[in-house]
Parts: structure tokens; C-alpha cells; sequence
């Protein structure tokens, strides 16, 4: 019984790594996606209006707290619980999303999870234990991790390549208004005049 049920328990615990390596990716793909996209917005708004000194101090620490957040929210986040740093979701969690691919598989998967729960509140557990066993063979076949398909997360590089585009032929063709724009909203309590 205990084989079975643990090897059960090993499989959800494969899923719930591969759900944050998942979320981790997703989120490393939004933050460079949404860096790029404000940093050439303010550099570009810069480069044409010369905004004022304050204006460029809010523009400046506007960036670099959405930056920060969309870091801890979107990558340090999925990393701190995919080395179990704070709360994860839980194996019934699990349960249902494996359940949401694997329509045969969500009732199975949380009524093992349940029985085990009950059989440690009672004295005599053969006959819960034989049902665990029995339901446990039955979804030892079922790959847990096909649920989470990782390439799926090619369809978010649509947000990143325009920006990093733009950024790049920028880059290539007129550095200096990028080098020029960047270095008056750091220096943001020197005025500059517009030429």
C-alpha cells in the first residue's frame, strides 16, 4: 500500500515542480517583456518632450519599481516555492489542475488524498488502506506531468520580440538617443534644454 500511495505522492510532487519551473518561465518572459516595453516608452517620451527634472525623478522610480514588482512577483515568487520557500499549492490543488487534463483522474486522485486523511484519524484501516492501494495502481500509469506542457509558453514570446526588436535596431542605428534619453532621466536634478 505505502509503495503505491508513495509513488503517488512522488508523481504530484514531480507536477508541483514542473508547475512553478512553468510559472517561472512565464514570469522571466512577462518581466523582460514588461521592462523593455516602459523603458522604451519613457526613453522615447524623453527623447521627444525633455521633460522637466521632476518629471523624469517620477518616470525613473516609476520604472524602477515596476520593475522590481513585476521581479518579485513574477520570478522570485515562482522560484522561492519551487525550492519550497513559503507555501506551495497543495497535493488537492494539484489534484484538480491534473484533473483539468486528466478528466478521468480528479475524483481518483482526491479520494486517495481524502482516504489517506481519514485513515490516519482511525484505529482500523485495512479496508481504507485496500482502496488506496487498489486506486493507486490504477493511476500509476497516468504521466502527472504531461499536464504542464512548457513549450506552451512560446506563445508569450509575442510580447517580448517587438520590444527587443525595437530596442535592438535602436540600438543599432541610433545609440546616442538611447545613451542620451537614459542619462538625463538618471541625472534627473540637472535641467537640460532641448536643442
Amino acid at each position: 500500500m505505502e509503495d503505491n500511495y508513495s509513488f503517488l505522492i512522488n508523481k504530484l510532487d514531480k507536477f508541483i515542480r514542473k508547475f512553478y519551473v512553468n510559472r517561472l518561465i512565464k514570469g522571466i518572459l512577462y518581466t523582460a517583456a514588461i521592462t523593455l516595453i516602459f523603458f522604451l516608452i519613457i526613453v522615447l517620451a524623453e527623447n521627444q518632450f525633455y521633460f522637466s527634472g521632476l518629471t523624469r525623478k517620477i518616470l525613473l522610480f516609476s520604472f524602477i519599481i515596476s520593475t522590481l514588482f513585476s521581479f518579485i512577483i513574477l520570478i522570485l515568487n515562482p522560484l522561492f516555492k519551487l525550492n519550497k520557500l513559503g507555501s506551495q499549492i497543495s497535493y488537492k490543488q494539484a489534484a484538480e489542475v491534473i484533473g483539468t487534463h486528466f478528466a478521468t483522474v480528479q475524483d481518483k486522485l482526491l479520494n486517495i488524498l481524502q482516504l489517506k486523511e481519514n485513515a490516519l484519524n482511525l484505529s482500523d484501516v485495512s479496508l481504507i488502506e485496500a482502496s488506496i492501494k487498489q486506486k493507486s495502481e490504477e493511476l500509476r500509469p497516468v504521466p502527472f506531468t504531461k499536464a504542464i506542457n512548457i513549450k506552451d509558453n512560446k506563445k508569450y514570446l509575442k510580447y517580448i520580440f517587438p520590444p527587443l526588436i525595437l530596442f535592438l535596431l535602436l540600438l543599432t542605428f541610433n545609440p546616442n538617443l538611447l545613451k542620451d534619453s537614459t542619462n538625463r532621466l538618471v541625472k534627473n536634478n540637472i535641467e537640460f534644454e532641448k536643442p
